[in-house]
């Protein structure tokens, strides 16, 4: 992700809501990264993990971060990495704008 641009802020965020993978900047963007690894695709690409549920509950930790930060009026979105493991190799790809905030 360096080399793409990003700095990272943080990894590895918790908090009452759950947990965000990684939090970044990609210049005056605010990007909340989530992770997905799956070893092969039977049950299908790890980015359809980040299901309707999982956006939501993402969502609240993101909101979660940016009460927390004090942060208003920041421009953020939701990024997935998706890392295939296979017989291949390390497939990776990264998925900008991957979903939009998703509220209750």
């Amino acid at each position: 992700m360096k080399k793409r641009g990003y700095r990272i802020i943080e990894k590895n965020y918790v908090c009452k809501m759950g947990e965000m993978d990684i939090i970044a900047r990609e210049k005056d963007t605010l990007v909340f990264v989530e992770v997905k690894t799956r070893t092969s695709t039977l049950f299908g690409p790890p980015q359809l993990a980040v299901n309707s549920s999982k956006q939501r509950q993402l969502s609240k930790v993101a909101l979660n971060y940016l009460n927390e930060k004090r942060l208003k009026d920041v421009k953020a979105r939701f990024d997935v990495v998706a890392i295939l493991l296979g017989q291949k190799g390390e497939e990776i790809e990264l998925i900008r704008d991957a979903f939009d905030l998703k509220y209750i």
